[in-house]
């Protein structure tokens, strides 16, 4: 079975509504429901709630493989909005405000060949002025509240772990209707999901 984790329920909504004429579109944060090849689940926004989460969803399926999908900010021109990005690379961000150690860079699984890829930095704090968005951009395509934690839980349990974000956003970069780029984000991730069901469940 393949687990597909969303942090948000917004992020997961239009998804959930078209996959098997909605059989999951009642789930909401810290819920998680499961057919025979596919399991669905909203971990909820930042690392802390995305770790424990995903470590209790491990714990209780037997799964072949984590896809963690939902939507990230660019830091760059590379990814324009509205694009996805095949997370290939992702490194946890926020050691700079908590002088915490380094958790090494992870290299994660890319089993789709039309999208790609980039390197994800997940932070739950707000980067603060040029110098640090300079010192990210050079490292870093796109950032989120959730891959690492997602992908370093799955890591930890032997689980392949793929990570998949529609670009909602540009770091500095003001938006005139936020909320309508944010559910044609939130679109794009639930059309990537239904074109790639058949890659995700075969052999599950």
């Amino acid at each position: 079975m393949i687990g597909v984790v969303f942090a948000t329920e917004e992020e997961a909504q239009p998804f959930l509504k078209h996959y098997e004429r909605g059989r999951f579109d009642h789930l909401a944060e810290g819920d998680t429901q499961h057919d025979d090849d596919l399991l669905v689940s909203i971990v909820g926004t930042g690392k802390i709630k995305a770790t424990l989460r995903t470590e209790r969803l491990l714990q209780r399926f037997r799964l072949k493989h984590l896809l963690h999908v939902g939507t990230c900010t660019a830091l760059t021109d590379r990814f324009p909005v509205g694009s996805l990005v095949a997370v290939s690379q992702v490194l946890e961000g926020d050691r700079i405000e908590l002088a915490a150690p380094s958790y090494p860079r992870m290299p994660l699984v890319v089993p789709f060949e039309d999208l790609t890829e980039g390197t994800l930095v997940t932070q739950d704090h707000t980067v603060r002025g040029q110098n640090e968005h300079s010192y990210w951009q050079r490292i870093a395509d796109v950032s989120d509240m959730t891959g690492y934690a997602v992908a370093y839980v799955a890591a930890t349990h032997g689980v392949p772990c793929s990570v998949v974000k529609a670009v909602a956003g540009q770091f500095q970069v003001q938006d005139e209707d936020v909320r309508k780029t944010r559910e044609a984000a939130y679109a794009t991730v639930a059309r990537f999901l239904i074109d790639h069901l058949a890659v995700l469940t075969e052999g599950a």
